[in-house]
Formats: C-alpha cells, structure tokens, sequence
C-alpha cells in the first residue's frame, strides 16, 4: 500500500511503518474502502455535534496519500467547539442545515458566515475554527482535509483538562 516502497522480502516489509503506519505487501479494495460516513452519527453529546473519521485508521489506504474525510452531524443548536487541526487545512460542505461557522485569524480577527446546503467554507491550517448549528432542524457536513490524519486539537480541553492541570496564576492572567 505504500506507495514509495519495492521491496523483495514480505517479511522485511511487513515490518516497515510509513508515517507510523504500517504498509502492506498487497493491498485489497477494502484498504480503500468504508461506509462509515453514510449515516448520521449520535448527537446526543454534552456539545450537540459528533464527528465521526474517515482517516488512516479507519481507512488504511490512505496512508502517504494527504487527503481524509469526516462527518460532522449537529443537533438543533448543536456546536462542534472551538478546536484546531495542526496538521490540515478543512474544507467543509453542507448536507443538510444552516450553520455559523467562522475561523481566528493570527492578528485575532475573526471571520465568520453563515452557510447552508450544498455551500462550501474552507479553514486553514491550525487556526481556531467552529460551527454551530442554527437552525431548528438537525445539519451535517462533510469535512475535507488535506492529511492522512488532520489531529485535533480542543481549545478547552488543551486548557481546562490537561494532565497535570495548567497553573491557575496562569490561567487566571490568560483570561
């Protein structure tokens, strides 16, 4: 499945990662296959929302390709919170629904719309972004990233449940 590999010893290659993840000595259609983003996931969540991946792992022939998928679903009012992907740009497109979703820039501007069905926002690459649900109806989008495993990053987990916990002088003077 890795692409930038030829090797003659199956065994030597079984054992060789590429960007942590393992190849194959013979790929199937299934490595590049899954139905995992066809249905709505559950958004009954503490937020509203629920991503679910189409990453490298769950999808191992995506490994050295740059490109997954994500579906994000949100109940009325749901909010997918404020996060970052340090690895990926984000592209999502509207299903269903309406939302409000918006981007920080570095010079801590924020840009924000309101999108709906079949309209397209894009988030680049490590800045804080989210979207909010504000419609009575439930709204799901696909998300695009250009990496074979975007990361996230939550601003209020990050800050609020590390492990040990930030000091709180300096949470205190943050905010």
């Amino acid at each position: 499945m890795c692409h930038c590999l030829l090797a003659d010893d199956i065994a030597t290659l079984a054992e060789v990662k590429v960007n942590g993840f393992p190849c194959k000595a013979s790929a199937t259609a299934d490595d590049f296959f899954s139905s995992i983003l066809a249905k709505p996931g559950a958004t009954n969540t503490t937020s509203g929302s629920v991503v679910t991946g189409a990453n490298v792992e769950k999808v191992p022939g995506l490994n050295t390709l740059g490109v997954s998928l994500s579906r994000i679903d949100y109940a009325p009012g749901g909010l997918n919170p404020p996060h970052t992907h340090p690895r990926a740009t984000e592209l999502v497109f509207v299903l269903y629904g309406t939302l409000n979703v918006g981007f920080v820039t570095t010079a801590n501007k924020l840009v924000s719309k309101t999108i709906a069905q079949g309209d397209v926002f894009a988030f680049p690459r490590g800045l804080v972004h989210f979207q909010k649900n504000t419609g009575a109806e439930p709204a799901a989008v696909i998300s695009a990233f250009n990496s074979q495993l975007p990361g996230t990053q939550s601003v209020a987990t990050t800050l609020f449940g590390a492990s040990p916990e930030l000091p709180d002088e300096v949470l205190a003077k943050a905010f």
